[in-house]
């Protein structure tokens, strides 16, 4: 079998916990995203806003920026799975 004719599935990523879970409306606090299969992040959002800026620290955790912003928002990690 060739590489030309195989697939490989990527798991997605999944967060379990954030640290801390609030911030100013101004944005700038450093959040810890804890989860599995977050390697090769390409964005991480918080309610449809990019980060400021994310480091992906291990296939487990990542660390962002928040962007400004206001209310509850989900905080979501996208990869290639």
């Amino acid at each position: 079998t060739s590489v030309a004719d195989q697939y490989t599935f990527i798991a997605a990523p999944t967060i379990t916990s954030i640290s801390p879970t609030a911030g100013p409306t101004t944005g700038g606090t450093t959040v810890t995203l804890t989860g599995t299969n977050l390697s090769g992040a390409t964005a991480v959002t918080f309610g449809g806003t990019a980060a400021t800026g994310f480091t992906v620290n291990s296939a487990t955790q990542i660390t962002a920026t928040a962007p400004a912003g206001s209310g509850t928002v989900d905080v979501r990690v996208t990869t290639a799975g």
